[in-house]
């Protein structure tokens, strides 16, 4: 078991990364209204770096561009109030970041911050899961290398059957033949092509939510259960990855909810690998977010009771799951 918690450290972010995987998360994520000159007030994870600014997605799921103004303020959300909180700069906004973002509305419906503020956990939580992304990103490089080489063959063949169709074109009844031959080839450069462009693309296809008692990570009969399902429609798809995000209720400290989630994402791995076999490959690393993004008001029994939970997302590759398959016989 020891050895398997080191494992899932190197375990593959896939979405997105960041985000994937967010998670949850793909091209298709609703967008929140914008109106110029409105104050905005957002919290999120950021997504990606962009220039002067980051694209970040809200608790409520919507993407956001944001802009930095030039006096932009970027510091520490500190919980000690008899120190000064600690100032950041742009470079330290990196991707899975939770942050906070005063600002206004701007014409082009993106928000020009003037105020960002996120705390020392959140940082280190970002770059433990950058440091790890990196090397992941490299093995789909060498995936995305290996498919241009399979696309320049095509190509090569597109003009192989190029120069066939010329020769078929001298012969008599052999023009129809030809340019049936040239149209499928082309077929087949399109739909790499198109697979090629969708090998960092994921969609969400089913999502589930574990809830666990209070103070505690352990697994329900009615949560395996849950749990057996997402395993067994997962190992039907095909360039899938698997998603597992903690939470906890307002219920005790900030440090000890963000480590008891972590301990809930953590249960969702261990049962997934261990009674059904999904490889660490296939499992997104599991995170705990602590009290952040609730889902109901913790105010309340029934709202605390909500938010002690584990969200489990089957992600599927669109490259990977439509493969480039050109069918003859359609063209006769």
């Amino acid at each position: 078991m020891k050895n398997l918690s080191k494992l899932v450290s190197l375990a593959v972010l896939l979405v997105a990364l960041v985000v994937p995987v967010a998670a949850q998360q793909n091209n298709t994520s609703s967008q929140t209204a914008i109106t110029s000159g409105t104050k905005i007030k957002v919290k999120g994870i950021i997504l990606k770096q962009e220039d002067q600014g980051f694209r970040m997605r809200d608790q409520a799921g919507s993407e956001l561009t944001v802009h930095l103004a030039s006096n932009a303020r970027i510091e520490e959300k500190k919980g000690n109030p008899f120190r000064g909180s600690k100032k950041y700069t742009s470079a330290q906004l990196v991707r899975g970041l939770y942050v906070e973002v005063e600002g206004r509305g701007d014409s082009s419906s993106s928000i020009t911050a003037d105020k960002i503020k996120f705390s020392d956990d959140a940082l280190r939580v970002a770059d433990t899961v950058n440091t790890t992304v990196v090397p992941v990103e490299n093995r789909l490089g060498e995936a995305e290398n290996r498919v241009t080489a399979t696309e320049q063959n095509a190509q090569r063949l597109s003009g192989q059957l190029d120069e066939l169709s010329q020769v078929a074109n001298l012969a008599k009844g052999g023009a129809a033949a030809a340019q049936e031959t040239a149209d499928v080839a082309v077929e087949g450069v399109n739909k790499t092509n198109d697979r090629i462009s969708s090998l960092d693309d994921y969609e969400v296809q089913k999502t589930e939510t574990v809830n666990f008692r209070v103070g505690s990570w352990m697994l329900s009969k009615e949560a395996k259960a849950t749990l057996d399902d997402i395993a067994a429609q997962a190992k039907t798809a095909k360039g899938f990855v698997i998603e597992v995000r903690g939470f906890a209720s307002a219920d005790g400290g900030e440090n000890s909810n963000r480590i008891l989630s972590q301990k809930r994402a953590e249960a969702v791995m261990h049962y997934l690998a261990e009674n059904h076999d999904i490889p660490l490959h296939r499992i997104v690393m599991p995170l705990g977010y602590g009290e952040a993004m609730p889902v109901a008001d913790n105010s309340t029994r029934d709202g605390r009771k909500q938010n002690r939970r584990t969200e489990v997302s089957i992600l599927v590759n669109k490259g990977l799951a439509n493969p480039v398959n050109v069918n003859r016989a359609s063209k006769q």
